[in-house]
């Protein structure tokens, strides 16, 4: 019977089941808070060493909610203890948010505690669930505690650590192991991974759950923007870039929803019927979204510096910001739909081109630099709306 007990509470079959639960929408609200505390870490110190430390978090933060997609991609979350399990863990992570800007100061162990906390239980849970139910399930999540155990001493040990460079390299390496598990396939001595031993998930749903995070760093620049408006709004050209902010932020909606968003979701649903779940979900959402998901981030920090120094020239670090964030969005659509539907957007290209040649260009206003970046973003998505609609016209 204790072996059985989770059978109750795994997702049933069927189109409906697959989509996404109100459950999991409000489980997403913690990520909002806690992108809101990065970006507004990063606009305070955005030195090379922060940069490399936001990154760390950045990654951390994506690897958390991807492995806990995965969780309720497979589990039936209108179960009460599937429920009021995902309540802990947006409780756990708010207060992981709450820790994210001294993270690499006094919170480190705190941080590191909680974030170990969440994934280890998080793993256990599945694993407890899917004991003597499902063969496949079970051993991945098997195999996903051992790696994540390994991944969390280092966490601990980096949070000990007061020595920053330490504690840095000790996360580094605790990161890019939880990155390179699904590579491996969790692979673990004397555990081969069989072919029926992988997570069964549904493309569909991991494609709409990507989608809504999307929305969700979308959001968050729109709140961080706003807030900075708010302190600023002084004059007819604070106006004016705040104009250019947020048509940045509705434009990458449209890059990323009117077409690439479609595709990846057609092609999720292709890959669930070919039995390939594993391959896209690392294609296409694991690793192939976090480029977005970083771009919208960097984003925001832009527009803050933009916002709060308008008149200011430009150097690197400003320039990095205000066009790297559009830069790594673009990247990141690139792949996704080269990775959907094998084409690959010229406008995307041109858009990232036109945006490099900008970071080297000395003394700009950032103002200037705001208003240039939402000009190039525009002329990507109306080349890239065109070129769908004369290829339509074509083999119409």
């Amino acid at each position: 019977m204790a072996k059985n007990a989770g059978r109750g509470w795994i997702r049933p079959d069927g189109d409906e089941s697959q989509k996404a639960t109100f459950p999991e929408l409000f489980f997403d609200l913690v990520f909002v808070f806690a992108l809101i505390q990065l970006s507004a870490t990063l606009a305070k110190d955005f030195g090379p060493t922060a940069l490399y430390e936001a990154a760390i978090l950045i990654l951390a933060l994506w690897w958390l909610w991807v492995h806990t997609t995965w969780l309720t991609n497979l589990l039936n979350t209108d179960k009460g203890p599937v429920r009021m399990f995902l309540f802990g863990l947006m409780f756990a992570g708010v207060l992981l948010a709450i820790a994210l800007p001294k993270a690499f100061e006094s919170q480190g162990l705190i941080f590191a505690s909680i974030y170990t906390a969440m994934q280890l239980s998080r793993s256990l849970f599945g694993l407890y669930v899917f004991r003597g139910v499902d063969h496949g399930n079970s051993k991945t999540f098997g195999r996903m505690t051992v790696w994540l155990v390994v991944s969390s001493l280092l966490w601990i040990a980096g949070g000990f650590q007061d020595d920053l460079t330490i504690r840095l390299i000790l996360w580094t390496v605790a990161i890019a192991i939880e990155y390179a598990g699904p590579l491996a396939r969790y692979h673990v001595p004397g555990l081969r991974a069989q072919d029926d031993e992988q997570l069964l998930l549904s493309g569909e749903h991991l494609a709409e759950r990507c989608a809504l995070f999307v929305i969700i760093c979308l959001g968050e620049t729109i709140l961080t923007t706003g807030k900075t408006a708010t302190e600023y709004m002084n004059s007819n050209l604070t106006f004016i870039v705040f104009c250019a902010a947020f048509l940045s932020t509705v434009v990458m909606w449209w890059i990323y929803f009117h077409h690439g968003q479609e595709e990846v979701s057609d092609k999720a649903e292709e890959a669930e019927e070919a039995a390939e779940p594993e391959t896209i979900a690392q294609n296409l959402f694991n690793y192939g979204h976090l480029p977005i998901v970083a771009g919208i981030i960097l984003t925001a920090v832009g527009e803050d510096f933009s916002l709060s120094h308008s008149h200011d020239a430009s150097t690197l670090r400003e320039s990095l910001a205000i066009m790297g964030g559009p830069i790594l969005f673009l990247i990141g659509n690139i792949g996704v739909k080269v990775a959907s539907s094998f084409v690959r957007p010229i406008s995307h290209f041109a858009g990232i081109v036109v945006l490099a040649a900008l970071l080297f260009v000395p003394g700009v206003p950032l103002y200037g630099l705001q208003i240039v970046s939402a000009a190039v973003l525009l002329m990507v998505a109306i080349w890239e709306y065109v070129a769908l609609r004369r290829h339509a016209a074509s083999v119409g």
